[in-house]
C-alpha cells in the first residue's frame, strides 16, 4: 500500500520494534486510511505487555483492564496527542454481552485481529520503508472494496461477545462514505445473524445505544440507516415510538405514510448539514401521531400530536440518558414545530410569545424544523413566502425599538438640569437628544446628551417643538429604512 503513517505514529512503532517487539497500526484508522478518509484517532496492537510498554514511554498511562496503555505524543493535532497502544488479546467470557469478563493475551496478531467485530476493521498495517505492509487475514481490503459490512468469523458468536456490535453494523451503512454511487451493505449471514439476535440489544446500557444513534443519525445516509434499523429488528430496541409510526396513513395533506414522512424530513437536514438537535427533532417530530389519529382516509386528524409527541420525545430522550438541557431543546423543538403563522393573521405579540416559548437561541433550528417537515410532506418549497415573512418579523420583533429608552439620560435627568416640571417640554427634549444619538451614536454619553441639554433649554418650547418634530421625522425614516433593509434581506 502506497501510503505513510503519520510521524508520531511511526515514531511510537518504531520505539515499539527497537525494544524488540512487534507492532501496527489497527481497527478504525487503518480502515479510514482504505477510504482515504482521514482517521479520527490511532490504535496500535503490539505483543509488548502494559508493563513494558509503559517502560518505554514513560509520558503514558494506564487505567483499564483491558491491557490498553494511552502513550502521550505532545502532538499539537488533536487527533494525534494520544496514541493507543494495546496488548495483542483474546477476549472471551462475556458474560454480560457488553465487555469481555475476562481478556487474555493472544498468541499472535492474527488472534487478535479475529476478536474484531467486521472484516473492514480487522486490517493491520506497519511501515515498510517508503510502503505500508498489509495484514489482512480476514480479507477485510476485499469487503471494503465492494462496499460489504461483514462480521469476523462466525457473527453469531461476534454478536453474543458484544450486542452494540450490530447497532454498529447499521451506524456503518449510514456514515462510511459511498464510492461511485454504491454505499455500504450488510453482507448477508451478517444481516441474518443480526435479525436473529436482535433482542440481545436490551442488554446494552442505554448510553452506549444512545452514542451509536447519534453517530448513525449524524451520518450521510441517516435516513438509510434507520430504516435498516427497522428491518433488521432493532428499532424495537431503541425507538420503538418511532417504529409505531410504520404503515400509518395521513390525511389530505400529506402524500406519506408518518414513518416514511418522518424519514423524509430527517433526509432533508440530513442534506443541509443540520445540528443533531435538528436532525433527532426531524425524525420524532410527528412521533405523536399514531396515539391521537382519529379516523381514516383523506379527513384523519391528529390533533394535539405535538403537544403528546413533545412530552413522548421527553420520555424518550430521558431513557437514552440524553442530557437534560439537549432533551429538553429537542422536546421544545418537536412540541412548537406546528407554530401557526398567516401573514395578516398573526400578530407580533404572537410572535413575541413564540420566541419566548421556544428561546431566542433556538428560534433558526425550530424554522429548519419547520422545512425538514415541509419537504417530508411532499411539497416543492421548504421555505415559502410564509416563512421568509415570519423571519422578517422574528427579526423585527427582537430588535430594539428606537426610542428615548435607549439614551444614557431620561426624563427625570432633563428636570433636574432645567428645574423643569413634567410637562411637554421633556419630551421635545428627549426626542431632539434621541435624534442627536441617531445620527452620531458616539454621543450617547450622559456628559454629552447633559452638555446639549443645557444648551437646548435655552431656546422658546415654540423652537422646541419645531426641532423634536423634525428628529420625529428624522427617526421615522431611519425606522422605515431599517425595515426596508430588514425585507430585502428575506426577499420580501
Amino acid at each position: 500500500m502506497k501510503a505513510t503513517l503519520p510521524k508520531e505514529v511511526k515514531e511510537v512503532i518504531s520505539k515499539i520494534e527497537k525494544a524488540g517487539f512487534e507492532a501496527y497500526v489497527v481497527g478504525g484508522c487503518v480502515r479510514d486510511l482504505f477510504l482515504k478518509k482521514e482517521p479520527n484517532d490511532w490504535d496500535v496492537a503490539t505483543s509488548a505487555t502494559p508493563e513494558q510498554i509503559q517502560k518505554l514511554f514513560s509520558n503514558s498511562f494506564y487505567e483499564n483492564k483491558f491491557f490498553t496503555v494511552t502513550v502521550l505524543t505532545g502532538s499539537k493535532d488533536p487527533r494525534l496527542k494520544e496514541i493507543e497502544v494495546t496488548t495483542f488479546r483474546a477476549d472471551f467470557e462475556y458474560a454480560d454481552r457488553r465487555r469481555p469478563g475476562k481478556v487474555e493475551y493472544a498468541k499472535n496478531l492474527e488472534e487478535d485481529l479475529s476478536r474484531r467485530d467486521f472484516t473492514l476493521n480487522a486490517i493491520a498495517l506497519r511501515q515498510k520503508g517508503k510502503e505500508l505492509e498489509v495484514i489482512d487475514p480476514f480479507e477485510g481490503q476485499k469487503d471494503l472494496k465492494v462496499r460489504v459490512i461483514r462480521a469476523v468469523g462466525k457473527a453469531d458468536e461476534r454478536f453474543k461477545e458484544d450486542a452494540l456490535r450490530m447497532m454498529r453494523a447499521v451506524r456503518f451503512v449510514a456514515t462510511l462514505p459511498a464510492q461511485a454511487g454504491l454505499g455500504f451493505e450488510i453482507e448477508e449471514k451478517t444481516r441474518k445473524a443480526i435479525q436473529e439476535d436482535a433482542g440481545l440489544l436490551k442488554e446494552i446500557s442505554a448510553e452506549r445505544v444512545r452514542d451509536e444513534l447519534q453517530k448513525l443519525v449524524l451520518g450521510e445516509k441517516a435516513m438509510e440507516g434507520i430504516e435498516a434499523l427497522r428491518e433488521l429488528g432493532l428499532l424495537q430496541y431503541v425507538l420503538p415510538e418511532l417504529e409505531e409510526g410504520y404503515g400509518v396513513s395521513q390525511n389530505k395533506h400529506h402524500i406519506y405514510t408518518v414513518w416514511e414522512h418522518n424519514l423524509l424530513a430527517l433526509q432533508y437536514a440530513v442534506k443541509n448539514n443540520w445540528s443533531l438537535e435538528v436532525r433527532l427533532a426531524s425524525l420524532l417530530h410527528d412521533v405523536g401521531k399514531p396515539k391521537v389519529k382519529k379516523g381514516e382516509g383523506k379527513d384523519s386528524t391528529f390533533h394535539g400530536h405535538e403537544v403528546v409527541g413533545a412530552r413522548m420525545v421527553e420520555r424518550i430522550l430521558a431513557r437514552l440518558k440524553f442530557p437534560k438541557k439537549q432533551a429538553e431543546k429537542i422536546a421544545n423543538l418537536v412540541r412548537y414545530h406546528l407554530f401557526y403563522y398567516n401573514v395578516d393573521e398573526v400578530t407580533e405579540s404572537s410572535i413575541r410569545r413564540l420566541v419566548r416559548n421556544i428561546g431566542t437561541e433556538n428560534v433558526e433550528d425550530l424554522l429548519q424544523v419547520r422545512m425538514a417537515d415541509r419537504i417530508g410532506s411532499g411539497v416543492p418549497k421548504a421555505e415559502p413566502y410564509k416563512l421568509r415573512h415570519l423571519r422578517y418579523v422574528i427579526e423585527k420583533v427582537q430588535k430594539d425599538p428606537i426610542s428615548a429608552k435607549m439614551l444614557k439620560i431620561n426624563g427625570s435627568d432633563v428636570m433636574k438640569l432645567g428645574s423643569l416640571s413634567p410637562g411637554p417640554k421633556v419630551g421635545y427634549l428627549l426626542d431632539i437628544l434621541l435624534g442627536e444619538v441617531l445620527e452620531d451614536p458616539k454621543r450617547n454619553t450622559k456628559l454629552y446628551l447633559g452638555e446639549k441639554a443645557q444648551e437646548l433649554l435655552s431656546l422658546e418650547e415654540t423652537e422646541l417643538l419645531h426641532l423634536s418634530k423634525k428628529a420625529k421625522k428624522e427617526r421615522e425614516e431611519v425606522v422605515t429604512k431599517q425595515d426596508e433593509m430588514t425585507k430585502s434581506k428575506y426577499w420580501l
